[in-house]
């Protein structure tokens, strides 16, 4: 077992034909949430459908791909790429004492951003993009990020808005308190600001406490990389940048 998580558990394993490592993701259907959509003429779980949509790429893509799945009758079971040797996120800022160097936390960021472009661009919206999503591959002497766990994720519509939240709410942009509604490009860019600032701060970010605090952003950080953190936690969601305009910002050139 390799991760846990309320609906299941993913395993480390591999292929018997060529020993190609994988991960196998059980999902139980008992307790768990078993959406189906309509994918290519056919009812297929949204995970499913939603991996198979993000298969239709050039090589070099983020999102880890999906190899084989098994929908049965208590269990739904993934079969996925398995990028190892690589740990999350979370464990490699935690194996840097807690935070990263400024230069580190850009090289990810800058990858992340073109990943979730990517989601966009093909009508993917991930809902839950946090530091154990995110898989760092240390395979070779850079740094490759790859985006897992599309458990609540869904296929979106330009414009459309959400009320019921699903992902992190410690991670939940302003506009999910104040207005009960939230569209998918604000609510990933806020996201990226999460991200960032785990990534170069010694503290979890909790949408609370950092309003209380007045947004205290490290002011040891360049002048550009606050002003990207502030922008991505713009309260209003109709003034935060899009994700291109992210990928535009002076810190991230």
């Amino acid at each position: 077992m390799i991760g846990i998580g309320g609906f299941g558990a993913v395993f480390a394993g591999y292929r018997k034909a060529d020993d190609l490592p994988v991960a196998i993701k059980r999902i139980c259907k008992i307790i768990g949430y078993s959406k189906h959509v309509v994918y290519d003429g056919k009812w297929l779980p949204s995970e499913v459908a939603i991996m198979l949509k993000l298969a239709d790429k050039t090589g070099g893509s983020a999102p880890v791909s999906l190899i084989d799945w098994y929908d049965l009758d208590q269990e739904l079971v993934l079969v996925l790429e398995g990028p190892f040797p690589a740990e999350d996120l979370y464990t490699y800022v935690k194996r840097k004492r807690g935070i990263l160097q400024e230069m580190e936390a850009k090289i990810i960021l800058k990858q992340l951003v073109d990943a979730v472009i990517e989601l966009q661009d093909k009508g993917v919206f991930h809902r839950d993009i946090k530091l154990q999503n995110i898989l760092i591959e240390t395979r070779e002497l850079n740094l490759r990020v790859r985006l897992i766990d599309f458990g609540l994720s869904c296929f979106v519509k330009k414009g459309s808005s959400y009320r019921v939240f699903c992902g992190t709410l410690a991670h939940a942009p302003p506009e999910v308190y104040s207005w009960r509604r939230y569209k998918a490009g604000p609510t990933t860019v806020y996201q990226m600001g999460v991200v960032l600032f785990e990534t170069l701060h010694r503290c979890n970010f909790k949408h609370n406490k950092f309003i209380k605090s007045g947004r205290r952003v490290n002011k040891t950080l360049s002048k550009d990389c606050q002003d990207f953190l502030q922008n991505c936690f713009t309260e209003d969601p109709n003034k935060r940048p899009t994700l291109e305009q992210l990928k535009q910002h002076p810190w991230m050139i």
